[in-house]
């Protein structure tokens, strides 16, 4: 299928409002209320648009975990439906676009996609685990650039996670199992490369466990990259050589405890957004903070969403986000 074309104009259909979430424990009580603007995210079967009352805006059913989503500047949604499937659907609820991935020879096993987005000339990215590589597909579903990827411990579910493509052209890949963001330039060579430590604490298993199994990484107009880090309980930035030069450890918020960091959004104005999953209702799902630290909103809505919420996208924030 072809992508529908929509104007611009489309996006204010999830305007921004103030409001107070309602909270689900006394730990959350204590929090900051918030957001003044609209969630999109994934969780509990179903992708759903969550209103600044808490209201349920907009659901469509989704069995499944997904570890990313995108709004489209012309309204619709780029989202899986499937490990190895995304569609781009319209507010209406119809598929408008279609990407499958399948195993590439010599490889015959599992093919999953945890990481996609719509770039600025048309064209999809969608990072294949599995086959290890970076594909770009254009409107009819043809694969137009493919980039191969390193992957020190292959592991169809795990060799990446969040994955974007930079305005230099290149790309940023979050590899979960290997514990290292890798840089590649447009012919696939590593350029740059950060691999997580424990931060100073043993390692544990599970999913409210301590690890190095990063998530998500985001490249800052400096240069420097924030990166989400997934088990590693916290979320961070680093200079180009890869000095740490800021930081939230897993408890270093006031009344909130970090445990599998995910989603990332940076604001103009340098307040960071960013996903809190597997946590547990004693602390809030998405949080936005400030460069010193403080903590401005939590969104925390255990009522349409859960413990698995980190496909999200906090929606209608001024231009220029990065994510």
């Amino acid at each position: 299928m072809t992508a529908l074309r929509r104007p611009f104009a489309a996006f204010a259909l999830w305007g921004a409002f103030a409001f107070t979430l309602p909270s689900a424990s006394k730990a959350a009580d204590t929090l900051p209320p918030g957001p003044p603007y609209k969630v999109l995210a994934q969780d509990k079967g179903k992708v759903a648009i969550i209103d600044p009352s808490g209201k349920i805006e907009w659901e469509v059913p989704l069995r499944y975990t997904a570890h990313d989503i995108q709004l489209l500047p012309n309204g619709n949604i780029l989202m899986p439906t499937g490990n190895e499937t995304i569609v781009e659907m319209t507010p209406d609820r119809k598929i408008v676009w279609k990407h499958v991935s399948h195993a590439r020879e010599p490889y015959k096993g599992r093919v999953e996609i945890h990481a996609f987005q719509r770039l600025p000339d048309g064209l999809t990215m969608i990072a294949e685990t599995g086959n290890k590589r970076i594909i770009e597909v254009d409107a009819e579903d043809k694969v137009v650039k493919e980039i191969p990827l390193v992957v020190d411990h292959p592991d169809a579910h795990r060799d990446t996670r969040r994955a974007r493509k930079l305005a230099n052209g290149h790309y940023l890949v979050c590899h979960e199992l290997d514990g290292v963001v890798r840089e590649y330039d447009d012919a696939g060579k590593v350029v740059w490369s950060y691999k997580l430590d424990l931060a100073g604490r043993p390692p544990r298993g599970g999913h409210d466990g301590h690890g190095t199994e990063v998530f998500n990484a985001i490249r800052r107009p400096d240069g420097n990259t924030i990166i989400a880090g997934g088990n590693n309980n916290r979320v961070f930035e680093v200079d180009p050589t890869g000095k740490v030069v800021w930081a939230i450890d897993h408890k270093d918020l006031p009344g909130i405890e970090l445990f599998w960091v995910t989603s990332l959004q940076l604001k103009p104005n340098g307040n960071l957004i960013f996903g809190n999953t597997h946590a547990g209702p004693n602390n809030p799902q998405i949080i936005e903070v400030t460069r010193d630290k403080k903590v401005v909103w939590t969104f925390h809505d255990f009522k349409n969403f859960g413990n698995d919420l980190c496909a999200s996208q906090v929606i209608n924030v001024e231009e220029g986000v990065i994510r």
